[in-house]
């Protein structure tokens, strides 16, 4: 480890996703930058998702803008760092007419720039080996990535250290912090100011700050699959996945589908699931998800909740699930009435908790604002 120097310009307490958009945004500010995290490495909820950068359907005020500056990002890390995109667009299959009908008023507005809405007989010639023949339209967009989080999260940290001059703290747990203090395990940090990036920790740091504004947990049930067998056309989602996008579920025609939905798969909704599959160099496929909130950290999964994402899987994909090699659980922050918490405890600290489990969309933009605010 070099020697510390006797005063940070930047301390950021966590190395998720968040932390690192700061580090990476004070780096390239020339900052001096020092990231403490209580484990060996991020074991959080960056590295149990999909990896998906999603920007298609995000929320066209709020998520959007972060979405696509924070895609833009992991494109200049592909080859700044070495990031290895594992896969690249999305394919939305509508089912039913009513998700037909959401599709064809979402191509109608300025986020459907790139994307193309395809009938049944372009999309089985688009991707002949997925069985799309229950699909009633499919929406085609280019905008996304997918990376591995349990490779790139380690890579990116490794990279800021190896070349921007970022120092880690690992196993290092922050127990207060003073002014711009950080008391540590390993003794005090100082630093003109900090950003504390806790995840879903929502009992060390300014817990009374996290309550306030009502953050609790997601639990999520992932599964990775083997390989279909053939390269799929991009990470796929569905009908159930309209409701969870504010970009698709806002459109007005999204009510009727909601309707429809809550008449046919009720019990979808009732365990927040939605169908996401996203496919690794290897040609396994990461499947999912659920939602179910909590303010305790639950580690226990339902079997019928991952028997309920696999009847999903054959119904969109139109064959039984390949076996399952993994299963998992994943966790997040959340909050009721934002995706995203930046809050000013102090005036050179900022708490920073993405609270609608898209931090790999968004997690370099709100980087980048939360650094352009404390060193104005």
């Amino acid at each position: 480890m070099s020697k510390r120097p006797h005063k940070y310009e930047l301390a950021v307490v966590g190395a998720g996703i968040v932390g690192l958009g700061c580090a990476l945004a004070a780096a390239r500010r020339g900052l001096s930058v020092v990231v403490i995290e209580r484990g060996a490495r991020a074991l959080g909820a960056s590295i149990r998702n999909f990896g998906v950068i999603t920007v298609t359907g995000q929320d066209h005020d709020t998520i959007w803008p972060r979405a696509r500056r924070t895609r833009d990002i992991w494109h200049e890390l592909e080859h700044q760092a070495g990031i290895v995109v594992h896969q690249r667009g999305m394919w939305l299959a509508a089912q039913r007419m009513e998700a037909v009908a959401v599709l064809e008023a979402f191509m109608a507005t300025d986020m459907a720039q790139g994307c193309e809405l395809l009938d049944a007989a372009a999309a089985r010639k688009r991707s002949p080996r997925l069985d799309s023949a229950g699909h009633k339209a499919v929406l085609a967009s280019p905008h996304e990535l997918r990376i591995e989080p349990r490779e790139a999260i380690p890579r990116i940290a490794a990279w800021l250290a190896e070349t921007q001059g970022v120092e880690f703290l690992w196993n290092t747990a922050v127990q207060a912090l003073e002014d711009t203090t950080l008391n540590t395990a390993r003794g005090p940090v100082s630093a003109e100011a900090v950003a504390v990036c806790p995840g879903d920790d929502l009992s060390t740091l300014f817990p009374e700050r996290l309550a306030a504004h009502r953050v609790s947990r997601c639990k999520l049930q992932m599964l990775r699959l083997e390989s279909p067998g053939f390269e799929m056309p991009g990470t796929l989602m569905s009908d159930l996945s309209l409701l969870r996008y504010g970009g698709f579920a806002r459109l007005p025609e999204a009510l009727a589908l909601r309707q429809q939905l809550k008449a046919q798969q009720g019990e979808y909704l009732h365990h927040g699931i939605h169908l996401i599959v996203a496919q690794a160099l290897d040609g396994s496929l990461v499947v999912g998800d659920s939602h179910h909130y909590d303010t305790a950290d639950q580690p226990f999964s339902d079997a019928t909740v991952d028997d309920l994402i696999l009847a999903e899987y054959r119904r969109v994909m139109g064959a039984a699930a390949p076996a399952v090699r993994e299963r998992w659980i994943g966790t997040y922050a959340v909050a009721p009435d934002r995706a995203a918490l930046i809050d000013a405890p102090s005036p050179a600290v900022r708490l920073v908790v993405v609270t609608s489990g898209i931090g790999a969309s968004t997690g370099f933009a709100i980087g980048e604002e939360v650094i352009g605010d404390l060193f104005k």
